[in-house]
Parts: structure tokens; C-alpha cells; sequence
């Protein structure tokens, strides 16, 4: 790493929605402060942070990107972050490894969907944040109404430290509000002197001692300015914003200079890490403290294999030591350094709190996961990415890409944190989950770039269950025979609703289940299985036979072949044949007799009801909630949010939900975002459960 003490680094993130100019500052800034020959163009494929194809061809990020520079003697590392909602996770990532967040407006369009949320995350992860408002040199541009735009959605904080000279194509430059030049140049947007006033006020408001002297006219030093400035940003009380025009290299010089003089230094920020009691415990930002450090970001890289990138908190980190991981509770040996820019690595031996550094080949790590010295027992608190809700089923074009797809998609999921990988055990469909539409189509496109697998995806079967709402008592005889020994085995059993929120040890007893002798329950499906055999009807060695055959056949389904649950199976009488009995005769008669007796039972389908957060303007709200009643939806409640939002709490079928990522963008231009997660099953309306018996398609029973 660099030879800068911790004081002098910063961490700083370019977030904000997409277009508005990100990579190609961060490019810039590098160049101008003399890395490479040229600045990097995402037009022509040469960006320093735009490594891999799709980014290429899309010519916009899809992944976070590093680079770092020296300037005015300090270390600056800078992230750039996807754009994008559909790509949040890589954003929020990053967010855990820097103290400061710039949140870049494009000035023709304002403060854009992306904008408020990254706003919010940076917020929300303790973070100074600081507004760059770029392509000042765009045409029809209010600098007054954007300026105040920016303020009704963020605050009154957001004060300019630089005012344009000039508007679109005559932007020429710009001029500073915390040292007024005493000659301003003409076409000085607003006045520099009024603004040093707003400017002066948020800095001594962060601090008592300096209000005190400033208002009583008392002129403050420089370097009290300097740094009552850096403690203005980090209360929060000021939100510098700065003018810029990547394009035509205007402004981005004093960018930098702001940077090094009031972005924060990692020990301004108070980090907490868990103790081995679960505590929270504060951690100083020093090399000779107990080492601890968090895998933010994971990349595959085709050459050097997994990357994971670790923010120290606390401690020093050397090549060639063993670190101990704090989810795997084992010791892990570290290899390589590396110092990475952009595409490339360089080695370095070690590294100290503050720092960022990359590991390579380390299987066992993965985003998320802390590293600490074996001893102190600290953990930082899990990355809290929000939770994917486009799903599709995935599988391989070709018989050749089947013994492929598998680890394709694990490579995606190690790297992507909004990404999810999962077999449905009941529909037995390989299931992707992403952000969006795009988000999972740009996530096929590198399958079949970087690792040559083509998919195909359909929209996913809905994991119904099947229940019964009645009782049903009844046997079944499974008798076979074609020479030799045949197959006997016969079963008494009653089927029944088993009732939700039971306390098993107190509901199973032997007063509401006569002989009980004991039963299995499994929470996860509300199923158990009672065994109230007396005499010695069923041969104990049988039981466990009889009981397998009933969970395969629930597996299967009655109705419409799917997973069965909320159901009590009672095993009371039966008989077998000293010859002919086996453990297979018994788990057919078990699997049979459970078929009969539940379609006997008062058979019902269940559909899975999800809880749903729905974010939205607030203009949006009638539609919205319009919307959601045409879907089977519940409104439970509603929330203000900030920046004229409104969150709808609604409970709604996931049958109803399955495309409603794309209703919602349409109805809120691109505004509205929605979570929404796994609650409870419930019955499926009459009229729809026919449709979907209708519809299914049951695979062959062995006994018809």
C-alpha cells in the first residue's frame, strides 16, 4: 500500500443514478492526477473501471470499480458504483468500506430516482455526504432551481462550496464560497459572499466553541475553517456541493482539492463492531489495534481467480499470516496482497486500518464475512442488500451446458449479493433471483460471455401446498403376489387438520391421541406423524416404513402434486404376513392410504402470501393501492417517507406479485420500489383452486 499514515487517506464512493457522469469523473480525476497518458472514455471502451464485456457493451456499470491516486498529499481510493436500481448490492457494498459518499446529479436531470435512495444508504451507514453536480456544460440548465431542488429533497445542509461561472456551453469555470476571490468573474451564478454566510454558518454550527466567536464577530483562522469544515461534513450539518463538467474537464481540479481537504479520514468515522457476547463495542481506527476487517466485495476475475476485497477497520494485515474467520470459526492462511487499479493488481506486503486490500483464491471467504486476529472475538455486523424480487426458472439451451450451468451461476452468486441461486425442492425448478428484468438479463448475457453457457428461463411454477379441512379414517391393503414371496402389508390410519402456533410437546399427548407411544413433528411443514400401534399389529421394524411412504406421498401431492402440510397422520392398527410382509409392502400401503384418506378429507390448495413494502411517489398512491386490490392485495398500513414518498404495507397472493415489478415502474416512471418476502400460505379462493387442479399436470402413480 501506500507509505500515507491513516490520517492522510480517504475512501470516497461515486453514487447516484445512472448517466449522470461517474465513471468518466473518476477516470479523469485519475488522469489528472497522472495515472496513465490519457483519460480513460467509456464511449470508446477504454474506462479504467469499465473491466468487464458487458460494461463494455452497455457502456455503463454493472459492477463497483476502484482506482486510487495520490493528490495534495493525501491517498485517495475512490469506488465507482453501478447506477442503477437494478444493480444496488454493488453500491451498498462499497458503502461499508469508505467514510465519505458523493452523490453525483446530473444537472440536466436533476435529483432521479437512484439519487434519493443512495442518499438514504450513505445516511443510513453513518457516512459524510457531499453533492457533485456534473454536466454543468449541459443546455437549458436553472443552476438556482436545481440548487434548490437539490435542498427540498435532501435539506437545507446541501450548501455550495463552488458557484458556476456560466451555464451550459458558456460554463467556463467556477468560483469558491469558503475563500470569496475579492474580484468574482462575471456569470457568477448567485452570490459567493451570500453563500460564505450559509457556508460559515453550518461549519460553526457543528461546533460550539466556534459559534461562540463567530458570533461575536471574531474572524476564524484558516486552518479553524479547514477544520471545522471536515467536522461540519461529518455531523452532518453541512453537505458541500460542487459544479463540474467531466467532459470538458471544468471544475474537477477544485473537486479534488475538496476532496483532499474535507472528504474524511477513516478515523472520523466511529465503527462498532460485535464482541464475542454479541455486544456492541466501538472500534479505534488504529494499526496497533486488534485486527478486524470485512469482505465488502467479491469479483471472478479470469485470471486471477476470486477476489475478495477486505476493508481493514482495525489492526495490520501481512502476506503470508494466518487470519482467523469469524463465520467459519477456523483459521484461514493468507497469500497475496494486492493494491488493485481498476483491471490491475499490484502486489504489496502488507496493509493497516483504513486501508482497503484484495486477497486472492480464498475459497472460504465470502461478501459479508469478517476476519479478526483469533483472539479479540470481534465480528462486524452483517451488509444488510435488499431483498431480490424478480424470479425466473433457469435452465441449460443444451445437454452440454447442463454439467456448466451450475457453477456459472454460483460464480454470479458469490459476486452479486442481490443475485440468488436456489433449487425448489417442491417444483424441482432451478430458480434465479435478481433485481429486475435487466439485472437478470445482463447476469445471462456474462453466462454466456465469460463462461460460454446459454440459458433459457420461463417464469417459475408458484410453490402451492395442499392441506386437508376435514377428518378421514379409513385402511388400505397392499397385497402382491407373482410367485415366490409376495408383498403383504396393511395400515389403519386417520388423516387431520393439525392447527397452527401448537406447542408439540403439550398437543401430542396421550389424552387427545389414545395408546400414543410417540410421534415425529416437523415444524417447517406442520406435518406429524403418530404412532398409536398397540398389540404389537405392526411389527415396530415396519413403522419407519410406513411413515416414509406417507412424507414421499405428501412430497408428490394429491390434488395437483403438490407439497402437502398442516396435516396430523395417526398409524393405530394394521396387519402383516410372517412371509410376505417388508418394508416395501408397508411403505406403499403407508403412501396409498394417505392418498385415500386425504382426498376424503376435505382437500384444499394453499397459495403463498407475501409481505409487501411498497415504496412510491406520493401522487402515486390512489393508482397504487387501486392496483393492489385488483391483485387479491391487503393494504395493512401505511408510512411517510421522506422526499414525498408514501410505503404501502399489503399483504397480496405471490401468484398476483410475480410480474409486478414491471406494473410498478410503469405506473411510478421508474419511481416506485417494492420488497417483499415469504408470510404465510392461505387458502386459494374456489374459483382458482379449480383453474389450477385443471392445470396440473400429475406425473403417473405407481398403483394406477
Amino acid at each position: 500500500m501506500s507509505n500515507h499514515q491513516v490520517a492522510d487517506l480517504r475512501n470516497v464512493a461515486l453514487v447516484g443514478h445512472g448517466a449522470v457522469g461517474k465513471t468518466t469523473l473518476a477516470d479523469l480525476m485519475l488522469f489528472k492526477a497522472g495515472v496513465g497518458k490519457r483519460a480513460g472514455s467509456v464511449d470508446d471502451g477504454s474506462s479504467v473501471l469499465d473491466i468487464d464485456e458487458e460494461e463494455k457493451h452497455c457502456k455503463h456499470s454493472v459492477s463497483s470499480g476502484m482506482v486510487h491516486f495520490d493528490h495534495a498529499g493525501k491517498r485517495i481510493n475512490v469506488f465507482d458504483t453501478p447506477g442503477y436500481p437494478d444493480f444496488i448490492g454493488q453500491a451498498i457494498g462499497v458503502l461499508q468500506a469508505v467514510e465519505t459518499a458523493l452523490i453525483v446529479v446530473s444537472a440536466s436531470s436533476g435529483v432521479q430516482v437512484n439519487t434519493r435512495r443512495m442518499f438514504n444508504e450513505a445516511g443510513k451507514a453513518g457516512l459524510a455526504r457531499a453533492v457533485v453536480i456534473n454536466k454543468m456544460d449541459s443546455e437549458n440548465i436553472q443552476f438556482e432551481e436545481l440548487l434548490d431542488g437539490i435542498q427540498q429533497t435532501f435539506g437545507a445542509q446541501c450548501v455550495p462550496l463552488n458557484l458556476p461561472v456560466g451555464l451550459g456551453h458558456d460554463f467556463s469555470g467556477v468560483v469558491s464560497t469558503l475563500s470569496v476571490p475579492s474580484e468574482v468573474p462575471a456569470g457568477t451564478m448567485m452570490d459567493p459572499t451570500e453563500i460564505n454566510q450559509q457556508v460559515m454558518d453550518a461549519i460553526v454550527e457543528a461546533d460550539e466553541a466556534l459559534m461562540e466567536r463567530f458570533l461575536e464577530g471574531e474572524k476564524l483562522a484558516p486552518e479553524e475553517i479547514s477544520a471545522g469544515l471536515s467536522k461540519a461534513i461529518a455531523a452532518g450539518t453541512l453537505i458541500p456541493v460542487f459544479c463540474v463538467s467531466a467532459k470538458n474537464d471544468i471544475g474537477v481540479s477544485e473537486l479534488m482539492d475538496g476532496l483532499a481537504a474535507s472528504a474524511l479520514p477513516p478515523t472520523a468515522i466511529t465503527r462498532t463492531a460485535l464482541n464475542a457476547e454479541g455486544e456492541e463495542v466501538p472500534l479505534t481506527v488504529s494499526a496497533d489495534g486488534p485486527f478486524v476487517a470485512l469482505v465488502f466485495k467479491t469479483r471472478i476475475d479470469p485470471f486471477v481467480s476470486k477476489m475478495s476485497y477486505l476493508k481493514i477497520y482495525s489492526g495490520s494485515l501481512h502476506k503470508d499470516t494466518s487470519v482467523h474467520s469469524a463465520n467459519l470459526d477456523k483459521s484461514l492462511k493468507i497469500g497475496h496482497l494486492l493494491d488493485v487499479q481498476g483491471g490491475q493488481q499490484e502486489a504489496v506486503d502488507s496493509a493497516a486500518a483504513g486501508d482497503i486490500v484484495v486477497v486472492v483464491k480464498m475459497d472460504d471467504l465470502h461478501v459479508g464475512d469478517t476476519l479478526n486476529d483469533g483472539k479479540s472475538g470481534l465480528s462486524m455486523p452483517p451488509i444488510k442488500f435488499p431483498t431480490p424480487m424478480i424470479e425466473l426458472a433457469a435452465e441449460p439451451k443444451s445437454r452440454s451446458d447442463q454439467q456448466k450451468i451450475s457453477g456459472a451461476l454460483q460464480k454470479v452468486d458469490e459476486e452479486d449479493q442481490t443475485f440468488l441461486l436456489r433449487r425448489d425442492s417442491q417444483t424441482k425448478e432451478l430458480v434465479i433471483q435478481g433485481m429486475s428484468e435487466l439485472h437478470l438479463q445482463i447476469v445471462l448475457e456474462r453466462l454466456l460471455v465469460r463462461d460460454k453457457v446459454e440459458v433459457v428461463t420461463h417464469q417459475p411454477k408458484i410453490p402451492y401446498r395442499e392441506t386437508v379441512n376435514g377428518e378421514a379414517e379409513g385402511s388400505y391393503r397392499h397385497k402382491k403376489q407373482s410367485g415366490g414371496s409376495g408383498q403383504f402389508g396393511e395400515v389403519h390410519c386417520r388423516v387431520s387438520p393439525c392447527p397452527h402456533d401448537i406447542d408439540p410437546e403439550e398437543y401430542f399427548n396421550k389424552t387427545r391421541f389414545l395408546n400414543m407411544r410417540e410421534y415425529h413433528y416437523d415444524p417447517d411443514l406442520n406435518y406429524a406423524f403418530v404412532d398409536r400401534i398397540s398389540g404389537g399389529s405392526i411389527p415396530n421394524q415396519f413403522i419407519p416404513a410406513v411413515e416414509k411412504g406417507i412424507r414421499e406421498r405428501m412430497e408428490r401431492g394429491v390434488l395437483a402434486g403438490y407439497q402437502v402440510q398442516d396435516v396430523v397422520v395417526e398409524l393405530f392398527f394394521g396387519k402383516d404376513h410372517p412371509v410376505d410382509s417388508n418394508e416395501t409392502a408397508f411403505k406403499m400401503a403407508g403412501s396409498l392410504c394417505f392418498r385415500n384418506l386425504f382426498q376424503e378429507a376435505k382437500p384444499s390448495l394453499l397459495e403463498p402470501i407475501v409481505h409487501v413494502e411498497i415504496t412510491i411517489p406520493d401522487e402515486n398512491l390512489g393508482d397504487i393501492t387501486s392496483d393492489l386490490n385488483g391483485r387479491r392485495g391487503r393494504v395493512e398500513g401505511m408510512d411517510t417517507a421522506p422526499g414525498g414518498y408514501q410505503v404501502i404495507i399489503a399483504h397480496a397472493p405471490l401468484s398476483e406479485m410475480m410480474t409486478y415489478a414491471r406494473t410498478l415502474s410503469s405506473m411510478t416512471s421508474g419511481q416506485g420500489s417494492f420488497t417483499m418476502e415469504l408470510s404465510h400460505y392461505d387458502m386459494v379462493p374456489p374459483n382458482e383452486q379449480a383453474k389450477i387442479i385443471a392445470a396440473a399436470k400429475k406425473g403417473d402413480d405407481e398403483d394406477e
